[in-house]
């Protein structure tokens, strides 16, 4: 790796936002992932836009950055200087790969995609738990009821989104 700078795949998780029911890494997070300006950035995608359809990338709404600065990803709308930030989906940060073609750019995506795959299998272990748990169920019936709707309470607990804290969107009740 010479005199690359590793990143490592936890640092990577706190990047990774879930917004339209996708878990996405905005523009200026990856620019400074791949150590560049988020205005390079950009600019390296709108030069190769074919590249990203809208099931790669998606510009945020402005409710949406609201969102964000109220759940302080960035400390204010000020931050993005006027620019309407990017998020970019799993396929959309592999697709950057082509476009910002240095060494650090392509660790930098093996690192992301490895992150990705790691959040895609922590989320099929619930459904696996939960399939293990009904299978038990059925095994022993009515001996373990009460301690399975216990099991089945808590996994649900933690695969909820969790409340937001601090501001609401408009949108919300």
């Amino acid at each position: 790796m010479n005199q690359l700078q590793i990143i490592k795949e936890e640092n990577i998780a706190s990047h990774i936002y879930f917004l339209r029911g996708h878990n996405v890494i905005l523009d200026f997070d990856l620019a400074s992932l791949y150590g560049v300006e988020t205005r390079i950035l950009k600019q390296a995608v709108k030069r190769n836009l074919k590249r990203f359809p809208d099931d790669f990338m998606f510009r945020l709404s402005e409710n949406e950055i609201d969102f964000v600065v109220s759940q302080n990803v960035i400390p204010s709308k000020r931050y993005l200087g006027g620019a309407i930030p990017f998020a970019f989906k799993e396929q959309g940060v592999a697709m950057l790969s082509g476009v910002l073609n240095s060494d650090k750019a392509i660790q930098v995506n093996i690192t992301i995609m490895r992150a990705f795959v790691q959040l895609r299998k922590l989320i099929s272990t619930h459904k696996d738990l939960v399939e293990k748990l009904n299978q038990f169920e059925k095994k022993y019936d009515e001996q373990f009821a009460m301690v399975f709707e216990a099991l089945r309470q808590i996994i649900q607990k933690e695969s909820e989104p969790r409340k937001r804290i601090g501001y609401k969107d408009f949108d919300e009740k």
